[in-house]
């Protein structure tokens, strides 16, 4: 398929690296949506144009993906990594984390990580208390946007427990006020504190 091919709307070719990009998110362990559809798009010869997939169109690949192929193993992998993430919530109580992503939507797979907004004074709270809990972790930023257009870079931190990767964006205090936007469908993020997600796994568990 040539260049200039990918200017004709094709939506079948849409689905096919949609869905082609959900595999490699389900069975490679991707996390970047931008790179998946870019590996993606190249092996149907798409660089640019029309029929290139939104986030929000690979979201729902994959979890039509989990639900084909996954749907016997999927829902203890969720289970398993909310109690993980419980538990990080509760070491970093102080910070008053909320849970948000693939976890909290129940569309995470073995590779996901553990998103978790904290909020602090300064990033120096929470780089000071990991330092504390003798913790081994690596820094680094995040840039999020608002709805308000505003968008800026806040402080990442991550580490391991066991297998799984937790991922802390601190926040200043007035930012639980406002969500930043998913990177899936630009909306404002589900967030969840320790209290909704306690609740939310005993539903699981009722429902089991």
């Amino acid at each position: 398929m040539s260049r200039h091919d990918t200017l004709q709307h094709d939506p079948q070719l849409r689905l096919l690296i949609a869905q082609s990009a959900a595999r490699m998110m389900a069975e490679e362990g991707v996390r970047d949506f931008a790179l998946a559809k870019r590996k993606a798009a190249a092996q149907y010869g798409v660089v640019s144009g029309k029929n290139l997939p939104g986030n929000d169109e690979i979201q729902a690949a994959l979890e039509e993906y989990q639900r084909l192929f996954r749907s016997h193993v999927q829902p203890q992998i969720v289970q398993q990594l909310r109690h993980t993430a419980l538990q990080a919530m509760r070491l970093l109580a102080d910070f008053r984390p909320c849970l948000v992503g693939p976890i909290l939507n129940g569309s995470a797979d073995e590779y996901t990580p553990v998103y978790l907004h904290l909020f602090a004074d300064t990033p120096e709270e929470v780089l000071l208390f990991l330092l504390q809990q003798q913790i081994p972790f690596e820094q680094g930023e995040r840039r999020v946007q608002y709805a308000s257009g505003k968008s800026e870079n806040l402080a990442k931190f991550s580490f391991l427990a066991g297998e799984t990767e937790i991922q802390l964006t601190v926040f200043p205090p007035h930012g639980r006020r406002q969500a930043p936007l998913s990177p899936v469908d630009g909306r404002p993020q589900q967030r969840a504190e320790r209290k909704q997600l306690e609740a939310l796994m005993e539903a699981d568990q009722s429902a089991g």
